[in-house]
């Protein structure tokens, strides 16, 4: 696991996949590199990272301490396909984007692995995607469209969240901004799927207001304990596939 930086909900989730893979018996080892370190620098660390025979999955937690789109894209790409467990790189990314990928990004897996256990269909059903960001919206988008689902992608251009949210039978949130999703947005029965998380007075929060919420949907995740174990299970996942 490479960290560069101090993200509060970065250590929330570095601590539950270490706890994970520890479970289970797998080694598990965190490299914390201080927020101002340089591009090049930090793609030269994972490098080293990357050649060590005895690795063979890393992940580079984000989010990272640049504001280039490019820059953090070139970081990711330093990681190889074969260890590539986060599916972030680009090789891999486009490679599940076309359906040809034998693992999917954790997000995606969590969501599609409770769709499943709960047995709810995508089909005849509007899904609504808040957020477009490249761990949660981008990936489920990708998803949504090789599955032929009816959805629509919303993002910090969209106006009127409630006007898409309101006719959604599926709504799965992933902004990391609190109390985003109020009851009065969310229809009569709609299943909801709570992928944000952040940090607010050190209390852990979703985008989700549960309280109010949870009174019409017919499905919700909790806050704690929903997607996020999830989330890191189809992770650990993805590595013992990856090592086949």
């Amino acid at each position: 696991m490479v960290l560069a930086g101090n993200n509060p909900a970065s250590k929330i989730y570095i601590r539950k996949k270490a706890e994970a893979c520890r479970k289970i018996g797998i080694g598990f080892k965190l490299y914390i590199f201080r927020e101002r370190i340089g591009e090049r620098d930090l793609k030269k660390e994972i490098g080293k990272i990357a050649r060590d025979p005895g690795i063979s999955g890393i992940i580079i937690q984000l989010p990272l301490p640049f504001s280039d789109p490019k820059k953090i894209q070139d970081i990711l790409n330093t990681v190889p396909p074969e260890k590539d467990a986060d599916v972030l790189s680009e090789n891999n990314f486009e490679k599940f984007s076309k359906g040809r990928l034998k693992i999917m990004p954790p997000t995606v897996g969590a969501v599609v692995a409770l769709l499943r256990k709960y047995g709810i269909s995508l089909k005849g059903k509007y899904v609504v995607i808040v957020g477009a960001g490249r761990l949660v919206g981008k990936p489920l988008a990708i998803w949504m469209a090789l599955q032929k689902a009816n959805f629509s992608i919303l993002d910090k251009n969209t106006e009127d969240l409630s006007c898409f949210t309101k006719k959604a039978d599926i709504l799965i949130s992933g902004v990391g901004k609190p109390d985003l999703i109020k009851g009065e947005m969310v229809r009569e029965g709609a299943v909801v799927i709570d992928v944000g998380i952040s940090k607010k007075n050190g209390k852990t929060l979703g985008d989700v207001n549960f309280k109010s919420v949870s009174k019409k949907a017919s499905f919700i995740t909790p806050i704690i304990g929903g997607v996020g174990p999830m989330t890191v299970a189809c992770l650990i996942e993805n590595l013992i596939k990856l090592n086949r």
